[in-house]
């Protein structure tokens, strides 16, 4: 399948499920139980690396925007694929000079920007490998633990920041004879090299010369895992890993190679799917990523909310709470929504679950101001798959559905207890972790497939056409003391539903126990707003309304569940949020059970003390009765 994609801009077809790619599942089944599922269809070829597709764009179309950041005076600040080719090859110029390489590659410690991503092209354009490191490791964390654990495991010979203000600190902490600071603004607060005085000339034989010695096997960066089952490890990303991966994702959207697709995007390069999945789909396909400085929460959405207001985006991508957070400014505003949906493709979230109505409220919209479907994708994949590895293209009409392996993948489903364990096999599945090989051994099955720890379901037993389901994490489920397995992940995600705006999230309590407990992560704008209090009053989570609503929707789960395995029968709210430098968050926000219960320990125990103490909340066991 062609990759050059079309000057002209084409209006999305009504029938937008239908412009989506096929996936026809084949099915092997073995006499043990275990069940290979691929597709029909075949992987089209791939590029050698993502920066010839900088040199395609830079030829092809110059002139056209290729990212762009709001500047300190709020209008965008742009970058060209010209002027971004020109940029990247005088800083690898300048790299070449460093004596960098696999050993010492390039370290980034700040977030999404444009310096970011020349920064990263140019070491790549030599066959550096760089590894982006989660902002928070420097910005939030006190003792610089994990920054220097990970620093420590790369060994960079470089290491980068937009802004050296902010990260004096950091950067303090981080020095070492053998390392080069370098930042493109404030250097001099941290005794840094300014990253203008890294260019060299645009045309120079070394960086050609790396340039042409890139193969599909040399690795182009180190991506971090959150650290929820310990320690970061550095994922390794091969070129091959990038481009098979974006040529899958181009057979299931074949959108993106008819016009240059326009994303407004605020998903960390430190993570695989704004990384690898956003960023590397632009480059890839000519398009124009604007760099959203906004937050997928309810405080954080208003930069957001500004720039789609300007860029009406052809596909977007998010996870379930910066959707969340976007909903009632679509909701309110019937122009802002025409706008936003008026030339959109695409809705594509991951990360976790997504509620049904907020689901519900997207599609909603888009009929309405649209008169047209909107495809709501998601799917399944990892920091080790590159991420990608299975995708939903069918309208299922309710969220949740995670669909079929995609073009060159191999799903095994092998039977754990009651439910199927998934597995992987395909080109962008990583070697494995840097400097570990102990652990690389570990994610690997006797046959080489990777391990995702995550169980699916299917969505239909009698069609397989119709995919699978995303069936919880197998590390988090657990027994209650009669006997009874608890699946965390899809009862986490009806609880967090149902409890929605009020709760951000939850963590499942009940190992050993007679029945099943919740830690509910508040949300304090929303909780504040129900209880018309402030968000920072110290009576917030004790309020009687909104203790009786909790109250209220914990009893209509109660009669809704099937049996003790899914039915919550207490809860107490954290007052004290999860922390980043605990471990209990992960850098993308996500929640870390094992970590939480660990550190709460105290507070599981009063959690089932008898009789409950005034903070827990039990089930209303009047919910749904008429007056």
């Amino acid at each position: 399948m062609a990759l050059a994609a079309s000057l002209a801009a084409a209006p999305p077809a009504p029938e937008a499920w239908h412009r989506l790619g096929r996936l026809d599942p084949v099915v092997e089944d073995r006499p043990d139980g275990t069940r290979l599922v691929t597709v029909r269809q075949g992987l089209d070829p791939y590029p050698r690396a993502l920066p010839d597709r900088l040199v395609h764009w830079a030829a092809a179309t110059p002139d056209r925007v290729f990212l762009a950041e709001r500047g300190p005076d709020g209008a965008w600040r742009t970058l060209t694929f010209g002027e971004c080719l020109t940029r990247v090859r005088r800083l690898a110029s300048g790299l070449a000079g460093l004596g960098l390489s696999v050993e010492r590659p390039v370290a980034i410690l700040s977030g999404n920007s444009i310096d970011h991503a020349v920064m990263a092209l140019a070491a790549m354009m030599i066959g550096v490998p760089y590894c982006p490191i989660s902002p928070p490791y420097s910005l939030v964390a006190k003792d610089f633990a994990k920054l220097s654990y990970c620093l420590d495991l790369l060994t960079p010979g470089l290491i980068f920041v937009a802004d050296a203000k902010p990260f004096r600190a950091a950067l303090a902490a981080a020095a070492a004879p053998d390392r080069v600071i370098v930042a493109a603004a404030n250097a001099d607060l941290a005794g840094a090299r300014d990253l203008s005085s890294l260019d060299g000339p645009a045309d120079d034989p070394r960086v050609d010369a790396a340039f042409a010695a890139i193969e599909p096997e040399t690795i182009a960066k180190f991506l971090l895992t959150s650290g929820s089952t310990g320690e970061p490890k550095a994922v390794v990303n091969t070129q091959r890993m990038l481009m098979a991966n974006q040529v899958m994702l181009l057979q299931c959207f074949p959108f993106l190679a008819e016009t240059p697709p326009v994303f407004v995007d605020w998903l960390p390069w430190n993570h695989t799917f704004g990384s690898n999945h956003n960023f590397g789909m632009a480059l890839t396909h000519g398009g124009t990523l604007h760099i959203d400085e906004g937050k997928p929460v309810a405080a954080g959405i208003l930069p957001t909310v500004r720039n789609l207001r300007e860029i009406a985006p052809t596909a977007y991508f998010n996870v379930p709470k910066g959707y969340e957070a976007l909903l009632p400014h679509l909701e309110g505003d019937r122009a802002f929504a025409a706008h936003f949906f008026s030339r959109l493709e695409m809705l594509f979230y991951a990360g976790a679950g997504l509620a049904q109505p907020v689901w519900d409220g997207y599609l909603k919209l888009a009929r309405e101001v649209a008169g047209r479907e909107i495809p709501f994708v998601t799917g399944l994949g990892a920091t080790e798959t590159a991420p990608s590895a299975i995708m939903n293209l069918r309208a299922t009409g309710q969220a949740g559905a995670i669909g079929l392996p995609m073009v060159g993948v191999t799903l095994k489903l092998v039977p754990a207890g009651t439910k199927l364990e998934a597995r992987v096999k395909a080109e962008t599945v990583t070697p494995g972790y840097w400097r570990r090989p102990d652990l690389t051994a570990k994610i690997f099955d006797e046959e080489g497939y990777y391990c995702f720890g995550d169980a699916v379901a299917y969505a239909d037993p009698a069609d397989l056409s119709k995919g699978f389901l995303f069936d919880g994490r197998l590390s988090e489920d657990f027994k209650l003391a009669t006997g009874t397995w608890v699946s965390v992940g899809p009862l986490r995600h009806v609880v967090n539903s149902a409890l929605d705006p009020l709760i951000r999230d939850t963590v499942v309590t009940g190992h050993d126990r007679d029945d099943i407990g919740m830690l509910l992560v508040p949300d304090a704008e929303a909780c504040a707003r129900f209880a018309g209090l402030a968000a920072n009053d110290p009576g917030l989570y004790a309020h009687a309304g909104l203790r009786a609503e909790l109250a209220r929707r914990l009893g209509l789960l109660a009669k809704a569940a099937t049996g003790s395995s899914n039915r919550v029968e207490r809860a107490v709210i954290l007052t004290e949020p999860p922390s980043l430098e605990a471990g209990e968050l992960t850098d993308k926000g996500s929640i870390n059970q094992r970590a939480v219960l660990t550190r709460r320990k105290d507070l599981v125990a009063a959690l089932y003390a008898e009789p409950p103490g005034e903070a827990i909340i039990r089930p209303d066991s009047r919910a749904g009765e008429t007056p």
